[in-house]
């Protein structure tokens, strides 16, 4: 049976080449046969058709038609989610730290995306077959909530809400070293580390990226401080919190290998607000602090408690 792909390239990915950008993106289709699809005119972009040097460009609708197989199936699994909400255009998933969103190369179980599939009938399907619902993602150890959609003019008018900055999203985030402001704006572009990829970094060509913080909590060697994102790009937070020489503790990519314990940073998206795709009323989502979280939060204050002893 014959598959049409069709999904839209994201701010961040803008420069890279369709041959490059695709075979990151559909992890399921090996690097030979998307080679093998564009030379034989099955890729278009907006359209028209490509050659395997065009750089794809923030917006742009890539459509790969007649696929008759793919390399890795993605399987349903009864893996058990925590629904904050649910309609018939959307859900909203309290994911847990430790999950990986969506299908990767060596990694085609245990995801957020097989346990979607499991539960539900209908999903989006604008970013591909390995992304089904996917509006926008967390980081496999970031915990909190997360966008489904059920449909794709539900995705279309969420992922606008993402992309013009009317969606509003909170994180609560615990950082090496004491903040001595109470509040701030974090103003600083983002690209991709040039020597890695799968990184990002401060880039002066990159795009804008903008992050409002403010301080809940100070401890003997660490904050607890609130996030607010202006702007959404890949790795943000952990990014601009590492440039000003607060990473968060447990982020072993951007951070000190020197932090607390624990199964990756501590970093969790406790709210999220929407205009939703059919009331077009605000609604605002929240999520409590994980229990290893708190409990770090616990051991933190003691500490600071016996120090004024």
């Amino acid at each position: 049976m014959k598959k049409m792909i069709n999904f839209i390239v994201g701010e961040e990915d803008g420069g890279v080449r369709i041959d490059k950008y695709l075979s990151e993106e559909l992890p399921s289709l090996s690097r030979t046969k998307i080679k093998s699809l564009i030379d034989e005119n099955k890729v278009t972009v907006n359209g028209e058709i490509i050659k395997p040097s065009y750089k794809v460009l923030d917006g742009d609708k890539i459509e790969i038609s007649n696929i008759l197989e793919v390399d890795n199936e993605i399987n349903p699994e009864d893996i058990p989610l925590d629904i904050i909400y649910e309609d018939d255009h959307l859900l909203v998933v309290n994911k847990q730290q430790g999950m990986v969103v969506h299908p990767a190369p060596g990694n085609y179980s245990g995801t957020l995306v097989n346990a979607l599939l499991y539960r539900e009938e209908k999903l989006s399907n604008i970013n591909g077959p390995d992304r089904p619902g996917i509006v926008h993602r967390l980081d496999k150890d970031t915990s909190g909530l997360l966008l489904i959609a059920k449909h794709n003019q539900s995705h279309e008018f969420l992922a606008a809400q993402l992309k013009d900055r009317t969606a509003g999203r909170v994180y609560y985030a615990l950082v090496h070293g004491v903040i001595s402001e109470n509040s701030g704006l974090i103003d600083v572009p983002i690209g991709r580390d040039p020597k890695n990829r799968l990184k990002m970094a401060p880039n002066k060509q990159g795009k804008q990226a903008l992050t409002h913080f403010r301080v809940i909590e100070r401890f003997k060697e660490f904050t607890l401080i609130e996030c607010k994102l202006e702007t959404g790009r890949t790795h943000q937070i952990r990014v601009h919190l590492n440039y000003i020489g607060n990473p968060i503790a447990g982020d072993l990519v951007y951070g000190p290998k020197n932090t607390l314990e624990g199964e990756g940073q501590y970093l969790h998206a406790k709210e999220l607000s929407i205009i939703h795709p059919e009331t077009k009323k605000r609604i605002i989502f929240e999520s409590d602090l994980p229990e290893y979280f708190e409990n770090i939060l616990s051991n933190l204050r003691n500490e600071l408690k016996s120090e004024l002893i």
